[in-house]
């Protein structure tokens, strides 16, 4: 099926992020989220993004200008109905999501395809609660989402051949590159990223090395472009213990149990970039180890 217009569910780092590639690559985009201030938020950022990749010769000024109006913004979910693909990026709660694909069904065009940038959550069991399971899919970006070359595609055990097809479309006019991955706990990348970062947690926990020399060993002795804890404050500890207990309930292998430093961490508030705190402290002028 030809898709021409795409809901994004949720205007917040993921979902802005989202909402400027399709639109860059030529769809329309409606963004929605329960707040003005997250909207005018998402747009004030993909302009800035924008603004930074014109500055870098990858898109000309009269592209940004284009692709800022292909954006439009809604209060209201149910407007997106009458789009042809929606991607849901909300909280990494299942019951808002199930809540969301709840609401937006009534007003849905009958071949509009449902996707959900999970992370970890289970496809078949979103699906399952919806009107379509064939037309359900996992879509899940890598962060952040204008930078990363790679998109997820996960499907659920009722997905049909056309709507995987017409996910790996819009991925490809993206010009991303597609991972196609079954529907087990985490996927294919958090499956195996989010047990190391927790290795790492484990590694500072037992005080085999402390936050400095446990990211400097990972960046010099692996080549990784970010140390395991610095990553992990850049995703959010709370998404990480949020996966790690999804692979821990999923699997029922205590090699994915999380760290209980990283739980401490968590219920401290200390969650990483996005609270200026986590195994790093943001509040200076240089990043400076918690530990």
């Amino acid at each position: 099926m030809e898709i021409s217009t795409v809901g994004v569910v949720g205007a917040g780092q993921m979902g802005n992020g989202i909402a400027h590639v399709l639109a860059l690559a030529g769809y329309e985009v409606l963004l929605t989220d329960i707040s003005q201030e997250a909207l005018d938020g998402a747009l004030a950022r993909i302009g800035k993004n924008l603004d930074r990749q014109v500055a870098r010769d990858k898109v000309s000024a009269a592209d940004r200008d284009v692709t800022m109006g292909r954006i439009k913004t809604t209060l209201s979910l149910t407007d997106l109905g009458e789009t042809d693909l929606v991607i849901e990026s909300a909280t990494e709660r299942e019951t808002v999501k199930q809540a969301i694909f709840e609401d937006l069904l009534p007003h849905l065009k009958p071949h509009t395809i449902l996707t959900s940038n999970t992370s970890s959550i289970s496809i078949t069991r979103l699906a399952s609660r919806t009107d379509r399971p064939e037309k359900f899919m996992g879509f899940h970006f890598m962060n952040p989402v204008p930078v990363m070359q790679l998109v997820e595609l996960i499907r659920g055990i009722a997905t049909d051949e056309a709507t995987y097809q017409a996910c790996l479309g819009v991925v490809e006019r993206l010009g991303k590159t597609a991972a196609s991955a079954e529907d087990f706990p985490a996927f294919i990348v958090n499956r195996i990223l989010m047990p190391m970062i927790n290795e790492a947690v484990y590694t500072l926990y037992e005080g085999v090395g402390n936050v400095n020399s446990i990211d400097q060993a990972m960046k010099l002795g692996t080549n990784h472009p970010m140390g395991p804890l610095e990553l992990a404050d850049f995703i959010g500890l709370d998404t990480c213990l949020a996966i790690m207990n999804v692979l821990h309930d999923g699997l029922a292998d205590t090699k994915y149990r999380p760290c209980p430093l990283l739980t401490k961490y968590v219920e401290a508030g200390w969650l990483g970039r996005k609270t200026q705190r986590g195994f790093y402290d943001y509040r200076g002028e240089v990043p400076v180890p918690t530990r």
